[in-house]
């Protein structure tokens, strides 16, 4: 298995409870050993062993927001 790290931009994040919802979802996926939010600019930098996006997409639409194309 390979660790990568990819960033997101996750749109509708505005609040600590949205930040903490989207690392919750995501750091639930197996494999993810770190996620970190970023209010200011929406962005989700995610690292883990074979990261899957769609995964991740799911997990962020799970949170109630979703991820910029």
């Amino acid at each position: 298995m390979t660790t990568i790290t990819r960033n997101y931009t996750v749109d509708g994040m505005t609040c600590g409870h949205c930040k903490a919802s989207v690392e919750e979802e995501i750091g639930g996926i197996t494999g993810v050993t770190s996620v970190d939010a970023e209010l200011s600019t929406g962005t989700v930098t995610v690292t883990g062993e074979d990261l899957d996006d769609s995964t991740v997409a799911d997990a962020v639409a799970e949170a109630g927001y979703s991820i910029r194309s």
